[in-house]
């Protein structure tokens, strides 16, 4: 898809649908959870899944159907950890290569990819300061989820 993410029809509500476009009222509307985490996840990516799946549970922001997404965030996050002790372990940004002449530690590239990575996850979530004034957690309501059943059952 090219162009600017499209704005969930809840957004578009809220701001009194300026476009004058037709409305998706079919947009799907998943359940708030806390889904588990996935099982791949090392020791450092669960702690980062434990806070984040909180925060994002406390805003409205966190369904079952967001765990793919949720698990690269943490992954990107545990990645980017491990690589970054690395650097200070091996001396720095910039070490010696075996000639002897300074090179950039092999270990920024990982730890650059995973920030970026990282980054752009958390964006999907609101979780960076720009991305979070896009984002607009609607809490579901009974009578939405009731309207979703009955649409269903017809």
């Amino acid at each position: 898809m090219r162009g600017r993410k499209r704005k969930p029809t809840d957004q578009k509500r809220l701001a009194g649908n300026p476009g004058k476009r037709p409305l998706n009222d079919d947009e799907p509307q998943p359940a708030l959870a806390i889904p588990d985490p996935p099982e791949h996840l090392d020791p450092e990516a669960r702690r980062e899944w434990e806070r984040v799946t909180q925060e994002l549970h406390a805003v409205g922001a966190v369904a079952q159907l967001y765990r793919g997404p949720l698990a690269a965030y943490c992954a990107a996050w545990s990645r980017w950890i491990a690589a970054e002790k690395q650097i200070v372990a091996t001396g720095g940004e910039v070490v010696k290569s075996p000639s002897g002449f300074p090179i950039q530690n092999p270990y920024l590239a990982i730890a650059n990819r995973a920030a970026a990575d990282m980054t752009r996850l958390a964006a999907e979530f609101g979780m960076t300061p720009s991305s979070k004034s896009r984002v607009k957690a609607v809490k579901q309501s009974p009578q939405s989820a009731l309207k979703l059943f009955a649409t269903k059952r017809a």
